[in-house]
């Protein structure tokens, strides 16, 4: 799991065996999308929850 989050932030380089189509590639992308809005929404909370305080 950590290698795959790794993969889409650009830190570890792919797999060159891997499989690729469109339909990974366009898995590939959303999930890194999703991640990022996800560390986007919790850097908004800690920021919010540290200023309330």
């Amino acid at each position: 799991m950590w290698r795959q989050i790794l993969t889409y932030f650009y830190i570890r380089k792919r797999d060159p065996n891997d499989p690729t189509n469109v339909n990974i590639k366009m898995m590939h992308g959303m999930n890194r999308i999703s991640l990022f809005v996800f560390l986007i929404g919790l850097i908004v909370m800690i920021i919010r929850l540290i200023k309330h305080s």
